[in-house]
């Protein structure tokens, strides 16, 4: 076999184990917070905004195993629903300073997020529209 073949069958085995370790470890976290939630017999929006953070790691993986790519979009919508988690569960010790400035990050993710959503409708990739004429 050719020396670089093996090196790309080697990482492709390291990032098939990375992944696969990545998806465990988010079913044993998600697990532990539903069982959190179970024994306080309480759900909070800090509680769905974590599981909603897990599912969309979830769904990252599973675009990354079918596209063989990693959505943008994916980690920053992450970013975005971590830091509102964090003006929820910290808001009343924050200074208003602070709450402006994780106000304006957001504000720059979302626009970052449309940039890359008007990016991929007006420049999709070669591959994209291949698969939209059925080539």
């Amino acid at each position: 076999m050719n020396k670089n073949r093996i090196v790309h069958k080697l990482l492709h085995y390291i990032e098939q184990l990375g992944l696969l370790i990545i998806l465990l470890a988010t079913i044993v976290a998600v697990g532990q917070e539903v069982m959190l939630m179970v024994d306080e017999m309480k759900v909070g929006l800090k509680d769905l905004l974590l599981l909603f953070i897990y599912l969309e790691i979830i769904a990252m993986i599973q675009i990354y195993y079918e596209q063989h790519r990693l959505p943008i979009r994916f980690p920053i919508y992450i970013a975005i629903v971590a830091l509102a988690r964090y003006i929820i569960l910290d808001s009343k010790s924050l200074e208003q300073w602070q709450l402006l400035e994780i106000g304006i990050t957001i504000m720059v993710l979302t626009i970052a997020v449309l940039i890359v959503r008007y990016g991929h409708v007006t420049l999709p990739y070669e591959e994209s529209n291949k698969k939209n004429r059925g080539d």
